[in-house]
């Protein structure tokens, strides 16, 4: 299993206390611990590590190996996730890219008093831009992505086994990341190679606990989303709170199998122990409230009373109650409105992650919920969410059962939200054991305030192993379908879970979906879902197979090359131009681009240029950046002039995107501490509990960047630290200046 500083890792962490708040270790003789430099400090070790298993929880928790290729930055194929690898002059990303993504399910940790199953994960999450200012065509609703996948796919993934760790645990780990990370990319292989600032750069160390990043989101008022009330509405029409506690956990269980058909039973029944009529009408509530598609009757026997639980018409009224549609089939006040909105607050979870839980333990589909964009996983974030037809009684109560997240802030609405509406998102991050001086750090703020930084899609966007998601985007623009199969599901070097080497080992070596789907315990991931569209459709028809994926992640990828392309042009452009606007450039007039005329230059500053994502349906610079975009198109066979795809899904209709990006309400302030353990600021939930903000001592052993700033949507938060710090964001970078600890 684990050698040399690995193995003692995972020891000392087994032997640590247990508690989900515990966010660092002391390691002796390894970086972080007291007879090792700070410098060294591997943050996304010493950031907050997985609570262990409660005792009444089925689900687990994280098992080491798992924990440990989390924050060794084993990262997800298509949203890369850098954790926080504390270095000289580094740091990790975080997507700050408000999009939609393809639904997911992970492990989850429970408290004690919840016993429903998590749900398994996925391991290639979806990344869609969601451009404000675009003519894109694609986007769509949060619902969407699940629209090629078929009601048995559907099915068999809910009931797959908890064979991941398991699996995990076999794995033998023979490099260390940072020699996997070496095959990764770099800034400069996607086109992020130019700053807009000239002060010095300095070192930082981001995300050393994920509690050092905080993503508040602003809605479309202007008002940023805070976590501040608990309360739930008063409503008379709720059913009193002992619904959630008359029954048992095993009528719970035989009830779940019930409502989804897990078992032969036609009915279950429920004995009344206290035979009242009040009793009686609160167990008939809580199997109707909490077990959607169920209908209950009251029986007679043997002398004793029985409420009884059954299917009023079968699997139509179960797949009936669990669309989007009509998730519940008993009343819904009319005066009420339709959608209970709430504020979402959540550590460490990303979004689709969250709201798969809360769907499972709510016991409906993910696709009733909405909201405004995702937000990071590696962070403390809150956002609004909509649900249809759930109530707030029902949604405050999931506070005592889940950890890692708070509900508040409870209203009822008439509309649901929608992807895109959102004006941005507020950040506050702490870079913590700076070595700039105060006056290269006041540079570096005044020039983010002043000029702000280059609007490139972060590293995120383009994965982290040997093969990036733009090469499988190109592949499907080129119509080259095998070429597509043979990128996602080949074999590759570097970081990976041990299942996955093994599935692309045994495709590599039979060609043979069937075979491949065997080593896969879970299979929603993008290689899963393929080989099974490989599985029923055919080699010989690949278009079909790779429509089983979640549109979102198929947009993804194509999504993936405009990026690509867009880093690349933009780098031109300001190596051709700098940092003024010149004749030939392109500005929003509305949501129309048009282009700056001679006489017109003065009017215009470079925060007005844009710059297009190619398509069909966008014009291209009238400068000397027109024949650049043309030239890489071209190489790689691709028209410029007919971007239209005979699959109507890959015609791509174009964006366009600013070229520089001023952050909004920026502030910030060093501050200095000597135990790295404790936080820098106060979140919603500590003021909430009525916490005291920290105390800085006037001087400390270490000093620390606060930092405040607003950003709009479809931006990327690395990209301005990266100004800010003057270093390559990657995490092949990261770790290859960072490798003693793993040595």
């Amino acid at each position: 299993m684990f050698r040399g500083p690995a193995h003692r890792l995972l020891r000392s962490w087994l032997a640590a206390p247990p508690g989900p708040r515990r966010r660092f270790l002391r390691l002796p003789g390894l970086p972080g611990s007291a007879s090792a430099s700070h410098d060294a400090v591997p943050a996304s070790l010493s950031a907050n590590p997985p609570p262990r298993r409660s005792p009444c929880a089925q689900s687990l928790c994280p098992k080491p190996f798992e924990y440990l290729i989390c924050c060794f930055g084993t990262l997800k194929m298509e949203t890369v996730e850098a954790t926080g690898v504390s270095m000289k002059r580094s740091l990790s990303v975080d997507e700050n890219d408000d999009q939609p993504q393809a639904d997911e399910a992970k492990r989850q940790k429970v408290s004690e008093c919840c016993l429903a199953k998590d749900q398994e994960t996925l391991e290639n999450d979806s990344v869609l831009s969601n451009e404000n200012a675009t003519k894109q065509s694609e986007t769509t609703a949060a619902g969407e992505d699940r629209n090629n996948v078929e009601a048995q796919i559907e099915e068999e993934e809910e009931e797959e086994e908890d064979g991941l760790l398991e699996e995990e645990e076999e794995d033998d780990v023979e490099e260390s990341f940072a020699d996997m990370m070496k095959h990764g990319l770099t800034e400069v292989d996607v086109g992020i190679t130019k700053f807009v600032s000239s002060h010095q750069g300095f070192s930082g160390i981001l995300k050393e606990r994920y509690s050092d990043f905080i993503v508040h989101e602003i809605g479309k008022d202007g008002r940023i989303s805070h976590l501040d009330n608990l309360s739930v509405p008063v409503d008379d029409e709720d059913p009193s709170d002992d619904v959630f506690t008359v029954l048992t956990e095993e009528n719970k269980q035989r009830l779940e199998e019930l409502q989804l058909f897990k078992n032969k039973e036609t009915s279950v029944a429920i004995e009344v122990v206290e035979d009242t009529k009040e009793k009686r009408t609160i167990i008939h509530q809580a199997v109707k409230s909490l077990f959607p598609g169920l209908e209950t009757k009251t029986e007679g026997r043997d002398g004793k009373k029985y409420i009884i639980a059954y299917h009023a018409a079968g699997k139509k009224a179960l797949a009936k109650v669990r669309t989007a549609t009509d998730p519940r089939k008993h009343s819904w006040p009319k005066s009420r409105g339709s959608y209970c909105h709430f504020v979402l607050y959540k550590e460490n979870k990303d979004t689709m992650d969250a709201i798969n839980v809360l769907s499972k333990f709510l016991r409906v589909k993910p696709n009733i919920f909405s909201y405004m964009g995702t937000k990071d996983k590696r962070a403390i974030t809150v956002q609004e969410i909509a649900v249809l037809k759930i109530t707030a009684q029902r949604l405050a109560h999931l506070n005592k059962c889940l950890m890692n997240f708070k509900l508040g802030n409870f209203s009822y609405q008439k509309n649901p939200l929608k992807l895109g509406e959102l004006q941005g998102n507020h950040f506050t991050v702490v870079l913590r054991n700076i070595t700039g001086t105060d006056h290269q750090v006041q540079q570096a703020m005044n020039s983010l305030k002043e000029i702000g930084f280059i609007n490139y899609y972060g590293m995120q966007r383009f994965g982290t192993t040997a093969v990036p998601t733009y090469q499988v985007g190109r592949a499907i623009l080129q119509n080259c379908w095998e070429e597509v199969v043979d990128l996602i599901l080949k074999p590759r070097p570097g970081a990976e879970k041990g299942y996955l080497v093994k599935c692309r080992e045994e495709w590599a070596k039979t060609k043979d979906p069937d075979a491949a789907l065997k080593k896969l315990p879970v299979k929603r991931c993008v290689e899963g879902q393929l080989l099974r569209g490989l599985s029923k459709y055919g080699l010989k028809n690949i278009v079909s197979a790779f429509g089983i994926i979640p549109r979102n992640n198929r947009l993804m990828y194509i999504h993936s090359y405009q990026s690509y392309v867009w880093n690349n042009m933009v780098s031109k452009r300001i190596e051709e131009y700098g940092l003024k606007p010149v004749p030939g450039d392109l500005v929003l007039k509305g949501a129309t681009a048009t282009y700056i005329e001679e006489a017109d230059v003065n009017s215009y500053t470079i925060h007005d240029v844009v710059m297009p994502l190619p398509g069909f349906d966008v014009i291209y610079p009238k400068h000397k950046i027109s024949e650049t975009y043309k030239e890489m198109l071209a190489s790689d066979h691709l028209n410029i002039d007919n971007m239209k795809h005979k699959i109507r899904d890959y015609s791509l209709s174009g964006a366009y995107r600013k070229i520089i990006i001023r952050p909004q309400n920026v502030s910030w302030e060093v501050v200095s501490y000597d135990d790295p353990r404790i936080p820098l600021f106060n979140t919603d939930l500590d003021n909430l509990e009525g916490k005291a903000p920290p105390v800085f001592a006037a001087e400390g052993k270490y000093r620390a960047l606060k930092m405040d700033f607003s950003l709009p949507p479809s931006t990327y938060a690395t990209m301005a630290i990266r100004e800010v710090l003057k270093m390559d964001t990657s995490i092949k970078n990261q770790t290859q200046l960072n490798t003693t600890w793993l040595r």
